[in-house]
């Protein structure tokens, strides 16, 4: 599975730690690639592979790259966009309030407004020092329950707030303490990968259990999940081998989920995909990130001893009503992938190569097609997310021990890359994986264990040249 993998996917079969190679699989570095297709003259299929969001794909290559609407929208569709945008980026208030409709905020949370953890609709990222906000970064809290599936903290739900309104205590204070783990590539090249721990200070209501879960989770990039939303459910299925039945070392899963109304479905979003809708995934975030009820979340997410934050006002029954949530939904669903540069680029189309030959694109499943949608934009439109949209096991290393409906401790979605080499130029950090500890895609790559373990160790037993190609290629989605 992956040259690199923001988090999950896997690859090939293996149970090798991310420290360094194995003897036991064969070096790809003796394998070359045939150089009559990595010439400068440009590939019959360049422009679907430019389009790497279909018809409306964005050419914006700049920091607001990932903000821009899908250009296949109507003129009414893209005033609506521009609605949904405002209630994605505008900060909530405290109730009550005189800005009626955005009043609410908290009185727990993690932030204002969306865009302060998807800064540019973007990915967020861990604090580079001590003592730095957390904002883009949230801790997942549970216990172990009786039938095996996490259950809140008592005192403190499923998620830490470490913000809140006046007058409310914050739950507590996000620690990370980090280390350097280190490694070398086959050709005697060092290279260093920083493992952090977690761990909560300043818990304001009751001892922290010894037992506790504590699951870190960046923000991710929210371009594209239109589109993921309109792959078909059986295409994915069809894809999913939960017991390696081919014998390839792979045994990608769906996660079974339940939608709004209750019904088991393909879950597509969320690090361990375990939201089934693109409306699930922001009212869910509306509530435990920012505070705000709607319909899909109509209770406020106060635990019983949190009394203060029981009795603070609220700014409405919902708080987000319907049609401000199907602003922001739609809004999501619209925006726009960026398309992939410098195809033919020779050391991009040799990179290109190795990804597939190492193994990456056994998870990280370059092409689909989506099927109908109530967005015509989004309909029938052959995309490259690099993704199946299935949860692997990425060995104990990356392991949160929290197990997600049918998804293991172990197990994380194939985290889409198309527009991973915009990160930079967009949030102005490249970091990677679910917790931002990677650095560098390198680091993202050399991190993958478990199913993609082979593929991480043929990474490792590339040439400096060729891994240069292969994170070239990276770069250009």
């Amino acid at each position: 599975m992956s040259a690199l993998a923001i988090v999950g996917a896997a690859c090939s079969g293996g149970d090798n730690d991310a420290s360094g190679p194995s003897s036991s699989s064969t070096p790809v570095s003796s394998v070359p690639v045939d150089a009559s297709t990595s010439s400068a003259a440009p590939r019959p299929e360049s422009d679907s592979l430019q389009r790497s969001g279909g018809d409306g794909t964005t050419f914006s290559d700049s920091s607001d790259a990932f903000a821009q609407g899908i250009v296949t929208l109507t003129r009414e569709e893209r005033r609506a966009f521009a609605v949904g945008n405002s209630f994605f980026n505008e900060n909530w208030v405290t109730a009550p309030s005189s800005t009626e409709g955005r009043d609410g905020l908290g009185p727990l949370m993690n932030a204002q407004s969306c865009s302060s953890c998807h800064f540019k609709d973007g990915r967020g990222e861990p604090p580079a020092d001590a003592g730095e906000p957390t904002l883009g970064l949230l801790l997942r809290l549970s216990v172990m329950g009786p039938d095996g599936q996490p259950i809140p903290v008592e005192g403190y739900g499923g998620q830490l707030q470490d913000r809140s309104i006046g007058g409310v205590p914050p739950e507590g204070t996000i620690v990370i303490t980090n280390t350097e783990m280190p490694g070398v590539f086959a050709d005697g090249t060092p290279y260093s990968l920083l493992v952090p721990t977690y761990s909560i200070s300043d818990a304001a209501y009751g001892p922290i259990p010894e037992d506790v879960m504590i699951s870190p989770r960046v923000a991710p990039a929210v371009f594209g999940v239109g589109l993921l939303e309109a792959i078909p459910a059986e295409t994915i299925l069809a894809a999913a081998d939960p017991d390696d039945a081919d014998g390839d070392g792979i045994s990608g899963a769906p996660n079974m989920v339940p939608n709004q109304g209750g019904e088991l479905v393909l879950g597509r979003f969320g690090w361990k995909a375990n939201v089934a809708t693109v409306e699930q995934q922001n009212a869910g975030a509306f509530l435990g990130d920012v505070g705000i009820t709607s319909s899909l979340d109509p209770e406020q997410n106060c635990t019983s001893v949190q009394t203060e934050c029981l009795a603070a006002p609220g700014g409405g029954n919902p708080e987000l009503d319907d049609d401000k949530l199907q602003r922001v939904t739609f809004y999501t669903r619209t925006l726009a992938v960026p398309a992939r540069r410098d195809v033919d680029e020779p050391n991009n189309v040799e990179g290109e190569q190795l990804f597939a030959q190492i193994g990456c694109s056994s998870c990280h499943t370059p092409e689909f097609v989506t099927g109908p949608s109530d967005i015509a934009a989004l309909a029938d439109q052959t995309i490259r997310p690099y993704t199946d949209l299935l949860v692997h096991d990425m060995g104990p290393a990356l392991a949160d021990d929290r197990p997600d409906f049918a998804a293991s401790g172990a197990e994380w979605r194939t985290a889409p890359l198309w527009g991973i080499g915009l990160v930079d130029t967009v949030n102005r950090h490249t970091r990677f994986l679910h917790d931002g500890r990677a650095r560098d895609l390198s680091e993202a790559i050399l991190w993958h264990a478990g199913e993609a373990a082979v593929a991480q160790q043929s990474f490792t037993e590339l040439t400096a040249v060729q891994r240069a190609a292969l994170i070239s290629f990276l770069e250009s989605l």
